[in-house]
């Protein structure tokens, strides 16, 4: 039978329990996916769709999870846009050749992900077939990829980010419009693939002021999910450290809006309201405390979150490559069981 929860959840509807699904919940925490690595890199599993089929499914057999999400990474599309990248180890996405010039946003092109990208709307069309859960697929958030494109890799500050979003509003402007048009291209063709959901990652966004999101990012939010609103699935807003913008998250067309740990859910929902969905926000940091306090933090979780329809439990950010596989089992069948007004032992 096809589990559901999560996809009501998403649309605030009743539930029996709560679902949960984990942010990078197939990784290196799990001792088969390691094997896998050590014969492929991450982008050559993309490339491969058996294989990214056994890794997009892992987790869902071995956690019990109410949801899978596609194994790629946020930076594949723009390596189709003409924009070459490799992903380090321990390090992230790095490019050579970085944006800094108009020259350089001019020759990002257009593409058609069923010609550019066929291997992934594949692996999509395969997990269709085989999941008894949703499928979420997901592209990266404008601003996050902008980054990685203009510091040309991972960056503490964005200044170089910010000096051209600041600078050169008509340059940042340009660069905005193409992402735009790939960002809502890619995600149509995951959900015509068969993704049931999809997540914008702008997991870096949180690096600007409410004052800047709203100048820079938030007009290009609002057009992508204008643009993805017809395909008619929930559609999910996350980034760290986003507190003092979740407002403005919850305006832009998102669904649902993914929540960090640094703010409690009940906080987070006075601040969104109640026509979008929650998602969140265990700190991952804490799967290593003791299973006592993991189990009482879960439940404080549950409790807000469950005061409003609509919401998922999830961490509030990614699961840590050291994380132990039976902390994750325990979680979700902590979620699972838990009903409003329960209590931690």
């Amino acid at each position: 039978m096809f589990n559901d929860t999560f996809l009501r959840a998403c649309r605030r509807q009743q539930t029996e329990r709560v679902p949960v699904w984990f942010m990078r919940q197939a990784g290196r925490y799990d001792v088969d996916y390691r094997a896998i690595r050590k014969r492929y890199t991450l982008v050559e599993i993309c490339e491969h769709p058996e294989v990214c089929v056994e890794v997009t499914k892992m987790p869902v057999a071995k956690l019990g999870v109410d949801a899978a999400i596609l194994f790629s990474d946020i930076m594949i599309p723009v390596g189709a846009m003409g924009l070459p990248f490799v992903i380090k180890e321990n390090v992230g996405p790095v490019i050579d050749s970085p944006i800094r010039h108009e020259c350089d946003v001019n020759r990002l092109q257009p593409f058609d992900p069923e010609e550019s990208l066929p291997h992934v709307l594949q692996t999509i069309r395969l997990l269709k077939q085989e999941l008894t859960v949703p499928l979420i697929g997901f592209v990266g958030g404008p601003f996050t990829l902008a980054s990685y494109m203009v510091e040309g890799g991972p960056s503490r500050d964005y200044l170089a980010t910010k000096q051209l979003m600041v600078s050169r509003p008509d340059l940042w402007g340009h660069l905005m419009d193409k992402l735009t048009a790939m960002i809502i291209e890619y995600g149509a063709a995951q959900v015509h693939a068969g993704a049931a959901a999809l997540q914008v990652f702008d997991s870096w966004v949180g690096s600007l002021s409410p004052s800047d999101f709203r100048t820079y990012v938030k007009p290009t939010m609002d057009r992508i999910f204008a643009g993805l609103r017809h395909l008619d699935v929930p559609l999910i807003y996350f980034g760290v450290n986003t507190g003092e913008l979740l407002s403005d998250f919850a305006t832009t067309g998102a669904t649902v809006v993914g929540v960090d740990w640094r703010v409690p859910i009940r906080t987070a929902r006075a601040r969104v309201g109640h026509d979008v969905a929650l998602q969140g926000n265990f700190d991952p940091a804490m799967l290593f405390a003791p299973r006592a306090e993991i189990e009482k933090r879960a439940h404080e979780i549950l409790l807000q979150g469950t005061e409003a329809p609509g919401f998922v439990f999830n961490l509030g950010h990614g699961v840590k490559p050291t994380t132990d596989i039976e902390v994750l089992r325990e979680l979700v069948n902590t979620v699972h069981a838990f009903t409003p007004g329960s209590s931690s032992r």
